[in-house]
């Protein structure tokens, strides 16, 4: 049964919500890992060695230090990616002169998932640059960029934006958010529902029945894609959002540059292998959570109704 379309956004939104929980719940201390290789990439060799140091400097806790920003940024993001998900295939349908409600091609439906990311990336860059600024306060104070002994919670990081920059710090690495989300998420909802389509089709299943366990490998591999292709942009990101603290950062550009005249291309890819690692178990639950609570959502309504 069709659903009105404020239904079907609440249920949408409600369903990213679930998903953007579980992604953070799976994945933050490889996230953690990522931030600190990506932006202070000559103080580890590599994965294992970032794990083993935070946990011997300070606690097996610093690899959730940004625990509260982070789930903030996944349940804002996904919450607002997934309802104008849902809009922006309504949109794809209107264009295209389809019913509404009729099935898009996996091309179609990574290009809604490219439009809905420019929407997500209003909500994720202030998020993400408190998550960032906490994950990374420890080489920060280590490379002497602030001063050490200083309180890092995230009501003390949202100050310090307010006080220094005022209410546009928060969108410091607004640019190269969107120009990493854009290609991102059609890669990643493309890898996703392609994935997805293949089993169906080796399992001789619609993609709705394919299982748990092919599901979450969907969403991984979309996730998988998605890091690939954007990973060199977010390292920029990460780097214009952390090292601001320390003073004004260089613009995109600027930065990309400056990183590989200095660095070389490969410090672009610091930080690569957790965020692999990663991809597959958090965006699984986030794709298994956020399929099994709209499916739940919707048939709830379908009942009421």
């Amino acid at each position: 049964m069709a659903h009105s379309s404020a239904v079907q956004a609440i249920i949408d939104l409600s369903a990213g919500i679930c998903g953007g929980t579980a992604c953070v719940l799976c994945g933050q201390p490889f996230d953690t890992a990522k931030v600190k290789m990506q932006t202070f990439p000559n103080m580890y060799r590599g994965f294992v060695h970032c794990f083993i140091s935070v946990s011997r400097q300070v606690g097996f806790r610093g690899l959730y230090h940004g625990t509260i920003p982070a789930l903030m940024t996944s349940v804002s993001e996904n919450a607002v990616l997934f309802m104008s998900y849902g809009f922006c295939q309504d949109a794809v349908r209107f264009v295209l002169g389809s019913d509404n409600g009729s099935q898009l091609t996996t091309v179609q439906k990574a290009l809604s998932g490219s439009v809905a990311s420019m929407f997500s990336s209003l909500v994720v860059c202030p998020t993400e640059l408190v998550k960032c600024r906490l994950q990374a306060m420890h080489e920060l104070e280590k490379s002497g960029k602030v001063a050490s002994g200083q309180k890092s919670t995230v009501w003390s990081v949202i100050r310090n934006v307010l006080k220094v920059n005022g209410p546009l710090g928060f969108y410091q690495g607004l640019t190269s958010t969107m120009v990493r989300e854009f290609p991102g998420y059609f890669c990643f909802f493309g890898g996703y529902e392609l994935c997805r389509s293949m089993f169906a089709k080796t399992m001789g299943r619609d993609k709705e029945d394919i299982g748990v366990v092919p599901l979450m490998f969907s969403g991984g591999f979309g996730g998988a894609l998605l890091w690939i292709a954007v990973y060199p942009i977010d390292c920029v990101k990460s780097r214009i959002q952390v090292l601001s603290l320390a003073g004004k950062q260089q613009g995109f550009i600027k930065t990309f540059l400056t990183i590989l005249r200095q660095e070389g291309v490969f410090a672009l890819y610091s930080g690569l292998t957790p965020t692999l690692i990663r991809t597959f178990p958090a965006n699984g639950a986030l794709f298994l959570a956020y399929e099994v609570s709209r499916k739940f959502m919707m048939k709830q309504f379908d009942t009421s109704l």
